[in-house]
């Protein structure tokens, strides 16, 4: 019997000890596991009947099967899935989240940006699927590498929103020698809309007058981008 044809319900502590994920992840390596499997490892243990496979299964139907959605499922959406408590949520969150996180990782001889495509592969893992606009800044040191990344908001982008105190705030307390703005369009057409061109203009106007240049705002879509510099939409002065 294998994992893909036990019985709904079958307890895996009763299949055979290869069939099991946690048994077949420690002989066979992770990457051998189906995405289900590796749920199910997330879930622990069924209930009501249903096993963590079963369970597993219903997680990723509620996403259409997609990670990117299920990555954006917040742990309160996720304890709706049947079988699924605050304790199961709370893991899949988790480790979605870690996987994300290594996703936009890089080596400290990588966190130099050399261009908005640098941009896009450092923040679009944790931005594509997100279910809402997320405004981010990157400090860069004179020699423009990343020193820190700052989520300023969440939500819809608007320049009353987007204050130019709650984006340079960090970048003077750390002596950032520029910042690059950052944010996604959940539709996942990066187009620049009239409020980001905006908001960009009056975050650059405040740069300059700080000493702080805005180099580029990059908008990340699904599978894409636009940068502002190469649009020719940003007056760096």
């Amino acid at each position: 019997m294998s994992p893909a044809s036990a019985a709904s319900g079958y307890a895996i502590k009763a299949w055979p000890a290869a069939d099991r994920p946690r048994e077949r992840m420690r002989a066979r390596g992770a990457d051998a596991l189906a995405t289900r499997e590796l749920l199910a490892i997330l879930v622990g243990s069924g209930t009501g009947g249903a096993s963590a496979l079963d369970v597993a299964g219903a997680v990723l139907r509620a996403a259409d099967g997609s990670l990117r959605r299920l990555a954006a499922t917040s742990p309160a959406e996720l304890e709706r899935v049947p079988g699924v408590g605050p304790a199961v949520a709370a893991r899949v969150a988790a480790g979605l989240e870690l996987g994300r996180r290594e996703a936009c990782e890089e080596p400290a001889a990588r966190t130099r940006i050399h261009g908005p495509r640098d941009v896009y592969d450092r923040c679009a893992p944790t931005l594509r699927g997100a279910a809402q606009e997320e405004f981010r800044i990157l400090l860069l040191n004179t020699q423009h590498a990343v020193t820190r990344e700052l989520v300023v908001t969440r939500g819809i982008l608007d320049a009353s929103v987007v204050h130019p105190r709650e984006v340079f705030r960090a970048a003077i307390t750390e002596s950032a020698a520029a910042v690059i703005l950052v944010h996604n369009h959940p539709s996942g057409d990066p187009t620049p809309s009239p409020e980001d061109r905006l908001v960009t203009a009056q975050l650059a106007a405040a740069g300059r007058t700080l000493g702080i240049p805005v180099l580029d705002h990059v908008v990340v879509g699904d599978g894409r981008f636009v940068s502002f510099v190469e649009a020719g939409l940003l007056d760096a002065g």
